[in-house]
């Protein structure tokens, strides 16, 4: 009769503990790695989100929030487009980074050197503009972009120099019109254009336009960014 103990089958070897535990380390670290920086892109979206929102609540009213009460009188751009990362010469020497703008509303005109009268007619009517905004007037900011190296007139260069006065930079054509756009059939010089705050120019108004319904514009894109929009950069 054979022993009372049959020899048990083969057992399978048994697995090696420390090769588990490096193997589970390096799985639970990778997955830690992953949770974190899912974890931070979402920080930093919220972060993105919560700074912007008073923009894009603004824009929402300004665009959305009782559309039939609301007639635009200037052309919107759609997409808005960025301020270019250019150094521009002013007309005393100094080389201004372009997007050193920002942080004010900017009246935008464009002309040559030697202005002729449309061209001083423009810059009247900015000028005007500005001051047609009473208290709210220190929030936009008058800027000229020469297209060419010709010097200005005495007396046009005294007038933009005048308090509150003329942001004048010198700025090559061909770059220029990269960014602004005219209505078809008229040039960049024929139009005024508002930039926002944020750098982004957003609206053009028509070529012979009417001051009065310009600045009811401008009044209510300055009570829509009220909330986020301070004078002064």
């Amino acid at each position: 009769m054979s022993g009372s103990k049959s020899s048990a089958p083969d057992a399978a070897p048994a697995a090696d503990p420390l090769g588990l535990t490096v193997y589970d380390l390096a799985e639970t670290a990778a997955s830690e790695q992953q949770r974190r920086t899912r974890s931070g892109r979402i920080k930093m979206l919220l972060v993105l989100l919560l700074c912007a929102a008073p923009v894009i609540a603004s824009y929402f009213t300004y665009f959305f929030v009782r559309p039939e009460a609301r007639s635009n009188y200037g052309t919107l751009i759609q997409p808005t487009r960025s301020l270019p990362e250019l150094t521009l010469a002013a007309l005393d020497g100094p080389a201004v980074p372009l997007r050193s703008l920002r942080g004010q509303w900017l009246l935008v005109a464009v002309g040559p050197g030697g202005c002729e009268s449309a061209c001083e007619q423009r810059l009247h009517a900015q000028r005007q503009l500005r001051e047609m905004l009473g208290r709210e007037r220190d929030r936009l900011d008058k800027v000229w972009l020469v297209t060419d190296e010709a010097g200005l007139a005495p007396k046009l260069a005294e007038a933009v120099r005048t308090e509150p006065p003329v942001t004048v930079l010198r700025f090559p054509r061909e770059q220029l019109a990269a960014w602004l756009a005219p209505e078809p059939g008229h040039s960049l010089a024929e139009h005024l254009y508002l930039v926002d705050p944020m750098g982004e120019w957003m609206m053009r108004f028509p070529v012979a336009f009417d001051p009065t319904r310009v600045k009811r514009d401008i009044d209510r894109l300055l009570r829509a960014s009220g909330s986020w929009d301070r004078a002064g950069r």
